[in-house]
């Protein structure tokens, strides 16, 4: 077909999408419909609302009962392990007795997330006020769900944020039709994760609302990083949250034109029943959840006690229009987090999923690289069999020379089998290795991650997978998008070697010389600057420092990541190889040279090799065996696709 025709096609069905557009009287009528629908019964004539008796929800009011004007007090608890994640929110969510924020960017309807949705909409009918701000594109598309929670209780409101088309759930014209009229505003996503309880706690890191995040997903699951802040900074969290909820942008779910439609058709749909795939691990996080003995010793007794604290996040602002002036206030995270980097004397540990750079902290880095004593950087990452996102990893790779050289990197990729990650299956997923070979005090679920295994795994997008683990559903994972021209992941992780549940790195953190750490949703990449709106917490501290450089630390040893270092040089032709190799990289297509300038490289420990060394180490080589550039990926077509990217895909830096 005339690719003309076919642009007219595409152009008059986004303008019939556009016809059936409510009114605004039909949007006012849908509106009242909901609103008419909500029950005002409480369920709690207490004062406090029925609340659940928290040792944790008892922290956050003691922070504040010792805190001073000039003199806050705060307490913070690095949450590393997945399902601990998910009971701390039921935790918190159980024992608010005024308020619940909670603002994300992927909500899902899975065992977790429906499990959280019926925790909030409890707490609205004991008399506690629940606000759910949710990003369109990656959120509930579930029109009868978003009908039934827009007129479930008057203690609760659900809005979306930035909604594409004026609607929920998205089809394959309208992600075409992106491209063509509104491309920009289409990939400005509320990418925040924040949930405040009663403005004296908050939860702010990577974790969305979807089993992958909780360690709840047989074939994939994120290695991912929470804090728990207790104290007076919360009420800088809901001020956040505040101006994101009255944003022109944040429109109530009633008031979208599919669930508008479903509300005038016929009423308030009854929510849909829970079915839940696994309903022993639900009754085992709601049975911890409620029990003071273990948040005590989960969430209390590992709080520690700090000084400086700051929740630094953008503000809806930040997606005005691309000619509104950029300093006026738009970029607030990205600003503040390279003026620590900046301001690095010794060391800088980076842990991202995605390791593109922008030219601005690209030139950062390279400032800190040229300085008489440069710092130490540490960047701990994906490797592509480990990461959701293949596309992003292809760049990472084409700019590894740079990293390396002229930005100074020691990069670590994580490992899709980590033997030592924080993570717990208890009872869910069946033993992938001989437990036997697995030594004490190792991850015996997920197994370890080796060269030369030759078992086809998890993640071929095949159910039941020959050799692998089971796949229960098709999940669009994390940042990944649809393709243009459907409502299916365009990525997805790649076929791996091994077989059980593997993990992807999720974790957004940051230490700066042991004395300041960061723990957030910014992913040090173009989207996260230009796009996406992002938050963190900003603590300095010596003693949550250490105790986050320690948690990534353990991510970058030798049971959980690989080192990619140099090649060894070729002994002739080494030098013609490197200048042709740098030449190719900085062409925006056509590279193709083969002979990349690192690889990746498996620590093997012995008697002369007692501990990991640096890359840059004279012993190095003697210690470490190169493995290859993409080790445990189950190499195949998706094995072109990567160099395809590698040639071809400079110009997507800017999106991904």
């Amino acid at each position: 077909m005339n690719p003309f025709v076919r642009l007219f096609l595409l152009l008059a069905a986004l303008l019939a999408g556009g016809c059936a557009s409510l009114s605004p009287q039909q949007r006012d009528r849908a509106q009242g419909i909901a609103i008419a629908a909500r029950s005002t019964v409480v369920d709690c004539d207490r004062p406090d609302r029925c609340a659940l008796d928290s040792p944790l929800r008892a922290l956050g009011g003691q922070a504040i009962t010792e805190s001073a004007p000039g003199l806050p007090r705060h307490y913070a608890t690095i949450v590393d392990e997945g399902e601990l994640a998910l009971v701390a929110r039921l935790n918190l969510i159980r024992s608010a007795t005024r308020s619940i924020d909670l603002q994300t960017y992927i909500f899902d309807t899975d065992d977790s997330a429906r499990l959280v949705i019926d925790e909030l909409l409890a707490a609205a009918r004991r008399g506690v006020k629940v606000r759910v701000l949710i990003d369109q594109l990656s959120a509930i598309s579930d029109v009868q769900m978003l009908a039934a929670l827009s007129g479930a209780h008057a203690n609760f409101e659900l809005r979306v944020y930035n909604p594409a088309f004026g609607k929920a759930k998205l089809n394959y014209l309208d992600y075409a039709g992106s491209v063509l009229c509104c491309f920009r505003r289409f990939n400005q996503r509320m990418h925040n994760k924040l949930l405040v309880i009663d403005d004296v706690l908050g939860v702010v890191g990577g974790r969305n609302y979807q089993d992958d995040y909780y360690d709840w997903d047989n074939e994939y699951n994120f290695r991912d990083r929470d804090v728990i802040v207790a104290g007076p900074e919360a009420r800088e969290m809901a001020a956040n949250f505040e101006s994101f909820w009255v944003a022109q942008r944040s429109v109530p779910a009633e008031r979208l034109n599919d669930v508008g439609r479903a509300l005038l058709k016929q009423g308030v749909p009854a929510m849909p029943q829970a079915n839940f795939r696994h309903p022993e691990r639900i009754e085992r996080v709601g049975e911890e959840a409620t029990d003071p003995a273990f948040i005590d010793e989960a969430f209390v007794q590992t709080a520690l006690p700090v000084r400086s604290v700051a929740y630094v996040a953008d503000l809806p602002r930040k997606h005005r229009r691309e000619d509104d002036d950029p300093d006026d206030g738009q970029h607030v995270t990205e600003p503040r987090l390279d003026a620590l980097i900046a301001s690095a004397r010794t060391e800088v540990l980076l842990q991202t999923p995605y390791l593109v750079l922008s030219k601005p902290a690209q030139q950062l880095f390279r400032d800190l690289r040229k300085r008489e004593a440069a710092p130490r950087v540490v960047v701990s990452t994906n490797s592509l069999a480990a990461t959701d996102n293949p596309i992003v990893y292809a760049l990472s790779y084409k700019y590894k020379r740079r990293n390396l050289r002229e930005l100074g990197f020691n990069i670590y990729e994580y490992k899709p089998f980590p033997l030592d990650a924080p993570v717990n299956y208890p009872g869910l997923l069946p033993e992938p290795v001989d437990v036997e070979s697995v030594p004490s005090g190792r991850n015996r679920v997920i197994g370890g991650s080796a060269a030369g295994s030759n078992v086809r795994g998890s993640g071929s997008g095949r159910r039941n997978t020959p050799g692998g683990s089971d796949v229960e559903r098709e999940v669009l994972r994390t940042e990944t998008r649809p393709s243009f021209l459907s409502r299916r992941a365009a990525n997805r992780p790649l076929p791996v070697t091994r077989s059980g549940a593997r993990m992807g790195l999720h974790a957004k953190s940051l230490v700066v010389d042991r004395r300041i750490g960061v723990i957030g949703t910014h992913n040090f990449d173009p989207r996260s600057e230009n796009y996406n709106t992002e938050g963190a917490v900003i603590i300095e501290d010596a003693a949550f420092a250490e105790q986050l450089a320690r948690s990534i630390e353990r991510d970058i040893a030798p049971d959980n990541s690989w080192v990619v270092a140099p090649r060894e040089k070729a002994p002739v032709f080494s030098g013609l190889n490197y200048s042709i190799g740098k030449a190719s990289e900085a062409l925006p297509v056509l590279d193709f040279w083969p002979w990349r300038y690192a690889t990746i490289y498996e620590f093997k420990p012995g008697p002369d090799c007692p501990r990991p060394l640096p890359r840059q180490d004279p012993g190095f080589r003697a210690c470490y065996t190169a493995i290859g550039d993409f080790p445990e990926v189950d190499v195949g077509p998706k094995w072109l696709l990567v160099r395809m990217l590698t040639a071809f895909g400079a110009g997507l830096v800017p999106i991904l």
